[in-house]
């Protein structure tokens, strides 16, 4: 029973995780359900406790994941998480304001931290107020020519992070997700190196949307059901 207690699933139990003081929420489930081309390497940029990798790893099983974060406590469920789910990820303790590396992948995807607050006692070294700005650029810094770049961020960070994409990026698609109020809560956001197409803004989808966060649908599963707002 204790067993039991102590691991929780994702994707209608596809996904297991041992639990921890930082759990994979739903965020973790609808940015590995964004990317739109089946990648051989990825760069998971704080990858925390695995959330985001181990559901990027179920979409595709063949990938090469590395992943990188600052804490090692973090990297250190990771590493068991990934273990309970028969994964394997080439995990690399670094800060990625400071992380230097010649390496580039074909898909680069972080969920950053977006948020502002005070570090918790028990976990001094958790990036909070971070410069998204200046992660967001370490981010594409890693990606390799006409590769992709996923991330989800708060709604009211979104100009960040197009300001940013824009100068090297084409082909950016914005899906906006919605809580209970009328108002979009998170922003999914892909783009494509080096290469110039437009952007293009979905309707949106409610945050609850069980055909991604239970049955294990992709973005492109149901792309083609999203009106284009332009």
């Amino acid at each position: 029973m204790k067993e039991k207690q102590d691991i929780f699933t994702l994707i209608g139990g596809k996904i297991k995780a041992y639990r921890s003081d930082y759990n994979p929420t739903s965020d973790a489930v609808w940015l590995a359900a964004l990317p739109n081309s089946t990648p051989k390497t990825v760069l998971d940029v704080g990858i925390g406790t695995g959330g985001v990798a181990l559901c990027l790893q179920h979409h595709f099983p063949d990938a090469n994941i590395t992943g990188v974060d600052i804490s090692q406590e973090m990297l250190d469920v990771c590493e068991r998480n990934a273990k309970l789910n028969h994964c394997n990820f080439e995990l690399v303790n670094q800060d990625i304001l400071k992380w230097s590396t010649p390496k580039t992948y074909d898909l680069v995807i972080s969920n950053p931290p977006y948020f502002f607050g005070t570090p918790s006692a028990e976990h001094p070294t958790a990036h909070h107020n971070t410069d998204l700005i200046h992660w967001i650029r370490r981010c594409v810094a890693r990606v390799r020519p006409r590769g992709y770049f996923c991330t989800i961020v708060d709604a009211g960070r979104l100009s960040d992070v197009i300001g940013v994409m824009t100068k090297t990026f084409g082909h950016i698609t914005i899906i906006p997700l919605f809580g209970s109020k009328n108002i979009a809560e998170r922003v999914l956001i892909r783009g494509r190196a080096c290469t110039n197409g437009g952007t293009v803004i979905y309707s949106g989808l409610p945050m609850n949307y069980e055909p991604i966060l239970r049955d294990g649908l992709t973005i492109e599963n149901i792309l083609s059901k999203i009106p284009e707002q332009c």
